[in-house]
């Protein structure tokens, strides 16, 4: 299996002085999904909570919604031509009954930033396959002060970025602040989706009263994967794109951007941030 990091020379040059060393790399490999037994995605990722990428890659495409939709994962023996496991490639297999919904690489699949969707098209797309629609009741409330702490709650517990530098993270984060799981990689969905799997393996869908901060910018993905797992609130410390904002504002995510030190914007469904003063709306 993959390694999360890898070792490279470089030549280093600092303030004139040239020297060379090895220096510690995130490591990024190609991930094939299959779907009971087809082709269905390649991403690429840093290996490690494969199982769980796979399964939260399917949950944001409205396959898999609990525990009981998945009867197994395995890893393809036999992936290349002289018959040896890469451990690159995942084979997903849903339970009996299951509904597969129409998503072939044919389709172009909508979850990907070079779709073609884009727009209502997108919008439609998970609103007419979200499982767990938002349903915080009571809905979730939570004060700007909690907000701003989290981020570094974040960074502390990014293990690898502290070797390498190069890695996305994202975490979930429960109503009272407490860091409920966390996990990297070289891309940001693929961090989110690492998250999502996870708690569809635990039994922990919908993730109805928790908050997802990711340390990037707030994609149409990012919040289009937060939908599909029923989470209320996303942050980032980053900006979110006009997509993101349209999707939260039609299907109830809060929205927060540019969680930065005491600062934020929130750019949809503000009822779930608790406010001092109707003062501070202005």
């Amino acid at each position: 299996m993959g390694r999360v990091t890898e070792r490279r020379k470089v030549l280093r040059i600092r303030d004139g002085a040239v020297s060379s060393r090895p220096d510690t790399l995130v490591a990024e490999e190609p991930l094939e999904i299959r779907l009971n037994g087809r082709p269905l995605a390649v991403t690429m990722r840093t290996p490690g909570d494969d199982f769980a990428l796979a399964a939260g890659f399917l949950v944001s495409e409205g396959v898999l919604a609990t525990a009981s939709d998945l009867q197994n994962i395995v890893y393809c023996a036999g992936a290349t031509v002289d018959g040896s496991n890469t451990y690159n490639v995942v084979d997903v297999k849903t339970s009996p009954g299951v509904v597969i919904p129409d998503i072939t690489l044919e389709r172009n699949v909508y979850t990907t930033s070079s779709c073609g969707l884009c727009g209502k098209a997108s919008l439609d797309a998970v609103r007419t396959t979200a499982r767990h629609p938002i349903a915080d009741d009571p809905a979730l409330r939570v004060e700007p002060e909690l907000l701003a702490g989290l981020p570094d709650r974040l960074r502390a517990a990014q293990r690898v970025f502290d070797r390498t530098g190069g890695l996305h993270a994202a975490a979930l984060f429960d109503e009272d602040g407490e860091l409920l799981d966390v996990r990297e990689d070289v891309g940001r969905h693929n961090a989110v989706d690492k998250l999502v799997g996870r708690a569809l393996q635990g039994g922990d869908l919908p993730l109805s009263r928790t908050i997802l901060l990711v340390s990037g910018r707030a994609s149409f993905e990012l919040a289009q994967k937060a939908v599909m797992a029923g989470i209320p609130m996303l942050a980032a410390v980053s900006a979110p794109s006009s997509l993101a904002v349209d999707l939260a504002a039609e299907t109830g995510l809060t929205l927060v951007g540019f969680l930065r030190g005491g600062s934020m914007n929130v750019y949809a469904s503000e009822e779930r941030i608790v406010l001092r003063t109707a003062a501070a709306r202005g």
